[in-house]
């Protein structure tokens, strides 16, 4: 009688659909994220003010305003890429 228990979950183990909390989607998503930010860092860097000469390259638009910008958009849609859910169509009709 137990090995009949033990074969009974073993089949119901196997018929159950094993899910993951981020989908192939997701991990797209959180790649073009991340790229966004390394871009948004890179635009970011430059030489630095040397010695007594001034480096006029330090207040670029690309440094102080577009890296920035670039970057804090990867961030945010990190967070839009971690919890964004595929609709899935099957499971709404069933409800129904």
């Amino acid at each position: 009688m137990a090995k009949e228990e033990k074969k009974a979950q073993v089949e119901n183990k196997a018929d159950k659909k094993i899910t993951y909390p981020l989908g192939k989607i997701n991990f797209i998503l959180m790649g073009i994220c991340l790229l966004l930010i390394i871009i948004g860092f890179w635009l970011m860097t430059g030489d630095a003010n040397m010695g007594e000469t001034f480096n006029k390259n330090l207040f670029e638009s690309s440094r102080v305003t577009t890296g920035p910008i670039i970057a804090f958009l990867g961030f945010v849609l990190m967070a839009f890429a971690i919890i964004y859910r595929k609709k899935d169509n099957n499971n709404q009709e069933e409800k129904e």
